[in-house]
């Protein structure tokens, strides 16, 4: 009694070997080269009609298949017509209102300075602080 174990299907699989078609390398040379030249003639002709496609709809032929900008870049800009939905900044173009914020900034700065809260002479801040006291350091270092 036969069972279904790979070991008694060896000879099927040896007539499918045999039944196969000829490998490439069993092939002639001429067969090869004609093969060859049939398959670089297709891909021209392919590529022919690529490149007159994309000249005739405008498309951009991309075979390395890179990123680009280009679905990007073909669309129309829409810039101005966002820009027209808003209305003027009247706060930056009216003078009148411009030197009344600019009276405001002047006032609240003189009243912080009243107060002595107001921004340090130049040469007096934090990092004028922080160097003299690193040069005091050094100073005492050295003596």
């Amino acid at each position: 009694m036969l069972s279904h174990s790979p070991k008694h299907n060896i000879q099927p699989l040896l007539l499918r070997q045999a039944s196969k078609p000829p490998s490439p390398s069993s092939r002639s040379t001429q067969e090869i080269q004609k093969m060859s030249l049939r398959t670089m003639l297709a891909q021209a002709a392919v590529r022919g009609v690529t490149e007159a496609r994309a000249n005739i709809f405008g498309h951009i032929i991309n075979p390395t298949g890179q990123r680009s900008a280009h679905k990007i870049l073909r669309k129309k800009f829409i810039g101005e017509k966002i820009a027209s939905w808003y209305p003027d900044d009247v706060l930056k173009e009216d003078p009148a209102i411009v030197q009344r914020k600019e009276q405001e900034r002047l006032s609240k700065l003189e009243m912080l300075k009243r107060r002595g809260k107001g921004p340090p002479k130049k040469g007096h801040g934090k990092k004028a602080a922080k160097r003299k006291d690193k040069e005091g350091k050094k100073d005492k270092e050295k003596a």
